[in-house]
């Protein structure tokens, strides 16, 4: 896994930084484990447009990705290790020892070849999912789980990772990747290791185009709107537009929007940075 850059040979190429795709062993997914998708173009079941700056894009097709890893105590080998153009990172193709195929996240340092496991009598080994309660303190993990059997909802992005520092109780205190430390029940599941693609954060895409093959079109910014569309528009000559609002005047840029009353903040130890 690496960075290239590229010779500025044209406008677009000159600051570009990409993946060099070293660690993909296959270009064709899976044929069973994969979905056709339907892009929405930011529109509703009534064709008026709900999010803007969405629309175009290729064509992708959707990887069913086992994030709840509920096939526990079945060795499976990892065949493949393969790039998702749904998400930030890589995937790997498990063919588990009675035959079935499935997609997990792939962890930093899962190599194919390498075999993993789920449940009680996994090692706590790169790749292995166990329940917070079976983890060694101090170890580094991804894909976890905030409802037990619900699925993996907690670092999941490119080169994340949280850690798990103690256990009370019914429940594990994780570290999250913001910095929030957080009770989680330790009946939920992990993976050991971090999310793979570390280095996404560095690519620049170095086009606005490459944008819009993402499906992302341009955002326009609320001071240049007028005040029937924004309230930060209008005025005149280049107003700053007052105080940062969404566009429903919602103020922003320091405004805490999080609810006083939140079911979650008794698990809360401490709050991110």
């Amino acid at each position: 896994m690496g960075l290239k850059k590229f010779k500025p040979t044209t406008p677009g190429q000159r600051h570009k930084v990409n993946s060099t795709f070293t660690e993909i062993t296959a270009s064709t997914p899976e044929k069973s484990l994969v979905e056709g998708g339907k892009r929405s173009g930011g529109r509703n079941n009534d064709g008026r447009m709900t999010m803007r700056y969405i629309g175009g894009g290729h064509k992708q097709k959707y990887r069913i990705i086992d994030f709840k890893r509920d096939k526990q105590d079945v060795p499976a080998t990892v065949k493949t290790i393969e790039y998702d153009p749904n998400r930030t990172a890589r995937i790997a193709l498990l063919y588990y020892a009675d035959g079935e195929k499935r997609y997990i996240l792939a962890p930093e340092g899962l190599k194919v070849g390498d075999t993993v496991v789920a449940g009680k009598t996994a090692a706590p080994n790169v790749g292995n999912a166990l329940y917070l309660s079976d983890i060694p303190l101090g170890t580094v993990i991804h894909n976890i789980e905030l409802n037990p059997g619900k699925g993996g909802a907690i670092a999941r992005g490119a080169g994340t990772f949280a850690q798990l520092s103690a256990r009370d109780g019914n429940y594990a205190i994780v570290k999250m990747p913001s910095g929030e430390t957080r009770m989680i029940l330790a009946a939920c599941m992990a993976t050991i290791g971090s999310v793979s693609n570390s280095e996404h954060s560095l690519v620049v895409s170095g086009k606005a185009g490459r944008s819009r093959w993402l499906g992302r079109r341009p955002r326009v910014r609320g001071v240049v709107m007028n005040p029937v569309d924004h309230p930060m528009g209008g005025g005149e000559g280049r107003a700053s537009g007052g105080h940062p609002r969404s566009r429903n005047g919602m103020p922003s840029k320091g405004f805490k929007t999080r609810s006083k009353n939140k079911y979650s903040d008794k698990l809360i130890i401490s709050k991110r940075k």
